[in-house]
């Protein structure tokens, strides 16, 4: 099981098939903290052990590159197939082992 953490702007429905293909995912909505800054999703994030999700990868990479430590990010383009996203995210993160310390772009296929 995947700790994950999904921030604002993150489709619910992509968590919702996550969960069903047995991750544990928060909500940036669910825990209270919505509107927070990026540095702040990141490092709630990181105090649970969960790896962020976010569509925000310009803010989330540039982050990373600043040698913020984290249990993981997991870029992805938005995709209105969400079960389709969700699993991509999940083939993903089986194939990859530990996400601690990684920054990972999920794409959606041409």
């Amino acid at each position: 099981m995947t700790l994950l953490y999904a921030d604002e702007n993150f489709d619910f429905p992509v968590v919702v098939f996550l969960r069903q293909r047995g991750h544990d995912i928060v909500t940036v909505q669910a825990v209270g903290r919505a509107g927070a800054p990026d540095p702040d999703v990141l490092a709630d994030a990181t105090t649970a052990g969960r790896a962020v999700l976010t569509y925000n990868r310009k803010h989330f990479y540039r982050l990373h590159r600043q040698g913020a430590a984290h249990a993981g990010i997991i870029s992805c383009t938005h995709d209105p197939d969400h079960a389709a996203l969700a699993d991509r995210i999940h083939q993903f993160i089986l194939s990859t082992g530990t996400l601690s310390g990684q920054y990972l772009r999920v794409y959606r296929p041409p």
